[in-house]
């Protein structure tokens, strides 16, 4: 029988919860290295895997109690609330700061990433010629994907369903981000931005009594659209949870070897110098339903060293990587 929690260790377990939320909804910070480092990455993915034919099976016959033990009900209720409110939040305060600090936003991310890399090699261990070579191909892989065109929004709902099982890579393996997986197929903005903030927006009107909201056409596509892109992150979550445990288990180091690799090529996906390169059609701006000119691609360079911009956006930098440090550390108070 699991310990009982007492409120405080609940109240940890919502917070946890909350950063990984909060990390899956940044393009290129995984939410798996947070967990991984606050210490509850192996419970998730346990608990995870618990979600089978067995469970199905105590839960149609009406043994709650044994399902919800069995499944450690509990954490997963407690871990992934503060997840889903941490989306609700951090998705307006995103939106917000990308809008008005874009070059400092981008310079934090990087400064995590690269904080990230040297979290996840440090306890890699000896290298060897497989573990190189390994490094190697994550390395192309990333590269390459970093300078690949991003697709064009597609609101399909099978494609939705498909990004929704993709996205949530980040949150069970460490090292790979979702959001920039769902950048790269184009619908970044509109599943964990525009959707995000319409049901916001939806949940706010109905709460105060005004049912009129359900009626708005574009509202309810946004509805269906998120609604789509959950049920295919709980499908992903549970499938790729299975896979994992196994692959994890038996090519451990090649794995790891592949994600740092991955994720120091992928840098460059969110370098923080780049102008905007908008989509055109005979020699005019594509604008999208909110009246914005449509992004088809970055264009990156160098700064200007002596620049007081630049000097912010490094120390942003500086302030990402130590965020990592600190988690690292609080992980390791944690073990001992």
């Amino acid at each position: 029988m699991r310990e009982q929690r007492t409120f405080l260790q609940k109240a940890k377990l919502f917070f946890k919860g909350l950063a990984m939320g909060a990390a899956n909804k940044v393009p290129g910070v995984s939410g798996g290295t947070v967990s991984y480092v606050l210490g509850f990455y192996e419970d998730l993915i346990y608990s995870f895997q618990k979600i089978n034919l067995k469970a199905f099976k105590l839960l149609i016959a009406g043994n709650f109690k044994t399902f919800a033990q069995y499944t450690n009900a509990q954490f997963i209720l407690l871990v992934m609330g503060g997840s889903i409110f941490s989306y609700f939040s951090v998705s307006l305060l995103l939106d917000y700061l990308l809008k008005h600090y874009e070059l400092f936003v981008w310079s934090w991310f990087f400064g995590m990433i690269v904080g990230s890399i040297y979290y996840i090699g440090k306890d890699f261990g000896k290298w060897n010629r497989t573990s190189f070579i390994s490094l190697i191909i994550g390395i192309t892989l990333g590269l390459a994907i970093s300078f690949l065109k991003p697709a064009k929004e597609n609101d399909n709902l099978w494609f939705v369903f498909l990004c929704g099982i993709i996205g949530v890579s980040g949150m069970t393996l460490p090292g790979l981000s979702g959001s920039f997986i769902l950048i790269l197929l184009g619908n970044y903005v509109l599943l964990l931005v525009d959707s995000v903030n319409v049901l916001l927006n939806v949940l706010t009107n109905l709460a105060i009594g005004n049912f009129e909201v359900l009626s708005d056409p574009i509202k309810v596509k946004y509805l269906k659209i998120i609604s789509v892109f959950t049920a295919g992150s709980a499908f992903g979550l549970v499938s790729i949870s299975h896979v994992l445990g196994y692959v994890l288990k038996k090519y451990n180091k090649i794995v790891n070897a592949v994600i740092i690799g991955f994720i120091t090529g992928s840098l460059g996906i969110v370098w923080p110098w780049k102008e905007k390169i908008y989509v055109q059609e005979n020699g005019e701006f594509l604008i999208d339903k909110e009246g914005n000119k449509v992004i088809e691609n970055f264009e990156r360079f160098m700064p200007e060293l002596f620049n007081s911009e630049t000097f912010f956006a490094i120390f942003f930098m500086l302030i990402g990587i130590a965020i990592v440090l600190i988690i690292d550390y609080y992980g390791k108070r944690r073990k001992k």
